[in-house]
C-alpha cells in the first residue's frame, strides 16, 4: 500500500473532522490504524484540537495572532463568549491508588525483607521434600487450576517442572507447597527471636 496524494488528502480530510484512525482506515481500505496514525505524525496532523478543524486551519490561525494589532482594555467587562465556542476539556483525573498499585515498589527502591530458607518451618520443608518425591513433573502446558503451580528446578535447564499434584481450595499450590508459601508473619518473627 502506498500514500497517494489522493489517499493523503482523504485522511487529512477525515481526520480535521475529527474522525478516529481506525475509521479513516476502514474508510481507506488496506491500511491499518497503526498505519494512519503513523502518517498523521509524519503530517504533523498530530495536534487536533476537539473543534473539528484541521490542524492546518488550527496552524494558520496560530501564525495571524501574532500580526493582529494590540487592542485597548476595555472599560467595562467584556461579553461572555458566543454559544458556539466549546469549553476547554478538562484535565484527565489523576488515578486511583488502589491497594494492588501501592503495594507495588518504585524502581530503585529496597524490596521487603524475604523470608530465606532458614526462616521456613522445618516441617514444611520435609513435607515438601516427600511430596516432590511423588509429584506428577508437569510442564507448563500441561498445568490447570487444579494442579499444584509449584515450580522446581532451574527453568533454564530441561529438568525443569511444576509440582502438578491436586491444588488447596483457592489456592495456586498443594497443601504442602501452601505451607511453605504462606506462612504467617508473627511465626516468622518469632523464630527470628
Amino acid at each position: 500500500m502506498s500514500w497517494s496524494d489522493e489517499r493523503v488528502e482523504l485522511l487529512k480530510k477525515m481526520w480535521g473532522e475529527g474522525q478516529s484512525a481506525s475509521q479513516i482506515a476502514k474508510e481507506l481500505g488496506g491500511v491499518t490504524r497503526n498505519a494512519v496514525i503513523g502518517k498523521v505524525h509524519r503530517l504533523g496532523l498530530s495536534n487536533r484540537s476537539g473543534t473539528g478543524k484541521s490542524a492546518d486551519a488550527s496552524k494558520a490561525k496560530a501564525d495571524a495572532k501574532p500580526a493582529a494589532k494590540p487592542r485597548a482594555k476595555p472599560s467595562k467587562p467584556a461579553a461572555k463568549p458566543a454559544a458556539a465556542e466549546a469549553p476547554a476539556p478538562e484535565a484527565p483525573a489523576a488515578p486511583l491508588m488502589t491497594r494492588a498499585r501501592a503495594a507495588i515498589i518504585p524502581a530503585g527502591q529496597r524490596l521487603p525483607p524475604q523470608p530465606s530458607a532458614n526462616e521456613i518451618d522445618p516441617a514444611a520443608l520435609a513435607k515438601v521434600s516427600e511430596i516432590e518425591k511423588k509429584a506428577k513433573k508437569l510442564g507448563l502446558m500441561e498445568l490447570t487450576e487444579r494442579t499444584c503451580k509449584w515450580p522446581v528446578g532451574d527453568p533454564a535447564t530441561d529438568d525443569f517442572w511444576f509440582c502438578g499434584l491436586p491444588v488447596q481450595a483457592g489456592k495456586p499450590y498443594c497443601e504442602a507447597h501452601v505451607g511453605v508459601a504462606f506462612q504467617p508473619m508473627s511465626s516468622r518473627r518469632d523464630r527470628k527471636r
